[in-house]
């Protein structure tokens, strides 16, 4: 992955990164198709371990972005939170803050129930703010599709 350009706005502690991808609502999975981007916002859940992060997502099991996946096998994503214009006198002069996460990984289309027990407990995790066991009965897990990103590249940024 290319170096941050701006390394005095780059994350690399562990807590900050986790705080920043817990404050988003929403995953930006960018897949290409005919070499032109296809971006799609997903709500998501989010695992780590060992520095290492996981991101799980749910979808149709059909549609372009399934069969984007099965012919790709990899995305990138982008999720980003607390934005603030900060206006000046000058137009040159305005900013915003900012925080964001970016990378990519190959993605998987989970399979067994365990899979995508995993998957859904973590993106209820994320979008209800509540860590608790959750119950999916077997009938309830064979309508959506579960996928993973293995983030093989991270990179954080905090512009406050």
């Amino acid at each position: 992955m290319r170096a941050m350009r701006r390394k005095d706005r780059q994350v690399t502690d562990p807590e900050r990164i986790r705080a920043v991808i817990a404050a988003c609502d929403c995953c930006r999975l960018g897949l290409c198709e005919d070499g032109r981007a296809y971006i799609v916002p997903l709500d998501f859940g989010f695992a780590e371990r060992d520095g290492r992060y996981t991101l799980y997502f749910h979808s149709a099991k059909e549609g372009r972005k399934i069969d984007l996946i099965r012919e790709r096998g990899w995305a990138s994503f982008e999720m980003d939170a607390g934005h603030e214009v900060i206006s000046d006198e000058s137009a040159c002069e305005y900013t915003a803050r900012f925080q964001c996460v970016m990378g990519g990984g190959p993605m998987t289309l989970l399979e067994t129930a365990e899979e995508k027990r995993a998957g859904l407990a973590a993106i209820m995790a994320h979008v209800s703010g509540e860590e608790r066991t959750w119950d999916f009965p077997e009938a309830m897990l064979e309508r959506p599709q579960v996928i993973r990103l293995e983030a093989e590249e991270l990179t954080c940024k905090i512009h406050l």
